[in-house]
């Protein structure tokens, strides 16, 4: 599996290291339901009870940037047989498939503090890394317009409009073949 990452920003005129891992334990499960709930608008929010039913199927693909002890985003998701994310894999974790080929990403969440330095994208490149060492022919998600190039710098591949009606907005479908 990966191994712990370590890398430096800056905040506050300060250096601080910023370690990418699996999440461990369900303290980090409580920090992460509290950044989803500072990220994203309660319509798009998932909901406390969907951590923990995501948390207890598929606590493997959580992903946590930790700074001192202190969680301060993550990125999630389940695997599926399909390259395509539709809105009833966020609520229904039956839909989990362990060996699926396609890891998808349902949220990748930094608080503000510590956006747009790079802890976004390190925690996709670990997501990315651990994928392709499980044998996953890709990775699947939804974005909103302004993200796209974000996710394509990646190698995700912008297909359209998605179908996801998710908090009431309109959303992007992305593929990254391996």
């Amino acid at each position: 599996m990966c191994e712990k990452e370590k890398f430096q920003v800056t905040v506050n005129n300060k250096n601080v290291d910023v370690i990418i891992r699996l999440a461990e334990n369900e303290n980090d499960l409580e920090q992460i339901i509290n950044i989803e709930n500072i990220c994203f608008p309660p319509a798009e929010a998932a909901k406390r009870e969907d951590f923990i039913d995501r948390y207890k199927a598929f606590k493997e693909n959580f992903v946590v940037a930790e700074v001192d002890n202190t969680l301060i985003g993550f990125v999630n998701g389940n695997t599926t047989d399909k390259p395509e994310l539709p809105d009833e894999l966020y609520h229904d974790v039956s839909l989990h498939k362990p060996d699926g080929d396609y890891q998808t990403v349902f949220g990748l969440d930094v608080i503000p503090e510590y956006r747009h330095q790079g802890v976004a994208g390190h925690l996709m490149e670990y997501l990315i890394k651990l994928s392709k060492l499980r044998g996953k022919k890709g990775m699947v998600l939804t974005c909103k317009d302004h993200l796209i190039h974000f996710y394509e710098k990646f190698g995700f591949k912008h297909q359209g409009v998605s179908n996801s009606t998710h908090g009431g907005s309109v959303w992007n479908d992305m593929v990254y073949i391996f």
